[in-house]
């Protein structure tokens, strides 16, 4: 909540240089066009200025931005678009109204039973019409800065969702690889002969090893004291294994137990140490794991086969690229010939990023179907309220005896009604569930290309 007040704050303060400055330029302006060089006609110029922008152009800033903190763009569209409208009008209206108050009544004395006189009428409607047009560009702006960081929230989203699914495949080629399979049953079929009990700890270690890989692979993180027990009893499969080729030191437990850690990542680097090494009893592995500032720690000393061939290090590249994505802090990766060690950040939560939400159910694909009608809707928004007034214009300078303005107020006005309708799917009529219905049917539509390419 401070974190949005501070937000709201920090815009206000740039809406209100960016009135200020417009103040002075439209003050400069008007000077130079009414020729007002005295102290008292430049002061009242501006005083005109400041009211126009400070008024309607901060005020409706500040309309608009508190309009954002009750509904969201992309989320409450409908809401949104019909809180901006009502809102803007109601506010412009009253604006206008209060400015052309002090303007003509308190500053140029007009009598207060000429304040809706047919001339002022017109300039009333015309300031009003031009100034929502105005907002109606901010509104449009202020809907694509949502729209965009939408997007590029729900990209990460899609981006994990990705990086997940690669993870689960890796983990499956990886972790359950036929090789380590094969030798983990060669060593249960010499255990059978030679040491029965043996054998029959070495199968119930192995057994809570898949379990935890098939358990775990469907998670984004898991509790470290899981992923340690898991590597202990790992460690322990490849000691009987290995015997006293393998030496591990694991911690029991951690300085936090809220802290987490990407699933099966801990198996993945004690695989590679196993998969890139020497494992003998004249050259023993040594793995070492511990924490240290808010890592996890996994090294172990080096004594690379001679014939193991060029790493991929896809494995190492997945678990960097999935850190990368929910975490600003970095998979740190060090190798000094002598020792191979690679420091994982430990985590609270995904900040706040959560992406279990079914494809078809999701907002984002709600707001790339509307996207570019609201795009086209607050453009064609921002031509009547701009253009409007300058038809006004043209008509009572040129032709006030016919006022054929109204026509296109209408035409265009009733246009504009029914695009307004268009963008939210005609959900007033409706339902809330039509627009449902639609992505389903659109989704739908979608597979069944994808299916035949």
């Amino acid at each position: 909540m401070t974190t949005l007040n501070s937000s709201i704050f920090k815009k206000i303060k740039s809406d209100f240089v960016v009135s200020l400055k417009l103040t002075i330029i439209l003050g400069i302006v008007f000077i130079f066009i009414y020729q007002r060089f005295s102290l008292k006609g430049m002061s009242l110029i501006f005083l005109m200025s400041a009211m126009y922008s400070f008024v309607l152009g901060l005020g409706n800033g500040i309309v608009n931005e508190y309009l954002n903190t009750k509904w969201d763009w992309v989320k409450q569209t409908n809401q949104r678009v019909w809180a901006g409208i009502i809102g803007t009008v109601i506010y412009t209206v009253i604006a206008v109204l209060i400015i052309h108050y002090v303007q003509y009544i308190l500053i140029f004395e007009y009598k207060l039973e000429n304040f809706f006189s047919e001339t002022l009428i017109w300039v009333h409607l015309f300031a009003i019409i031009f100034s929502l047009g105005v907002a109606a560009f901010f509104h449009a702006k202020g809907f694509m800065v949502n729209w965009k960081s939408a997007m590029t929230q729900e990209t990460t989203k899609q981006e994990i969702v990705a990086k997940t699914e690669t993870a689960k495949f890796e983990s499956l080629k990886n972790q359950l690889d036929p090789h380590f399979l094969f030798n983990s049953l060669n060593v249960l079929t010499s255990l059978i002969g030679e040491n029965p009990h043996q054998a029959e700890r070495f199968t119930t270690k192995l057994s809570k090893v898949y379990r935890y890989v098939l358990e775990q692979r469907n998670k984004d993180l898991v509790p470290i004291e899981e992923e340690l027990k898991f590597a202990k009893t790992y460690m322990e499969l490849l000691g009987m294994r290995f015997e006293d080729a393998v030496q591990f030191n694991i911690p029991d437990a951690i300085s936090t137990n809220e802290l987490k850690i990407v699933p099966l990542s801990l198996q993945l680097l004690l695989e590679n140490a196993v998969k890139h090494n020497v494992v003998s009893t004249s050259k023993p592995l040594t793995i070492n794991i511990y924490e240290e500032d808010n890592y996890l720690i996994i090294e172990n000393n080096i004594n690379p086969k001679e014939a193991i061939g060029k790493s991929t290090k896809v494995g190492l590249q997945n678990i960097a690229d999935r850190y990368g994505l929910i975490t600003d802090k970095g998979v740190k990766i060090e190798n000094n010939n002598k020792i191979f060690k690679v420091s994982l950040p430990l985590l609270y939560k995904m900040n706040n990023i959560m992406y279990t939400d079914d494809l078809e159910n999701s907002k984002y694909v709600k707001a790339v179907e509307r996207v570019e009608k609201l795009k086209e809707f607050y453009q064609n928004l921002a031509s009547y309220c701009l253009v409007i007034p300058f038809l006004i214009f043209i008509n009572l300078k040129f032709s006030p005896g016919f006022h054929w303005f109204w026509f296109p107020i209408f035409g265009w006005g009733m246009g504009l009604t029914f695009h307004f309708l268009e963008v939210n799917n005609y959900s007033i009529f409706l339902g809330s569930n039509w627009e449902d219905k639609k992505i389903k049917d659109l989704m739908d539509k979608e597979n069944k290309k994808n299916n035949y390419r």
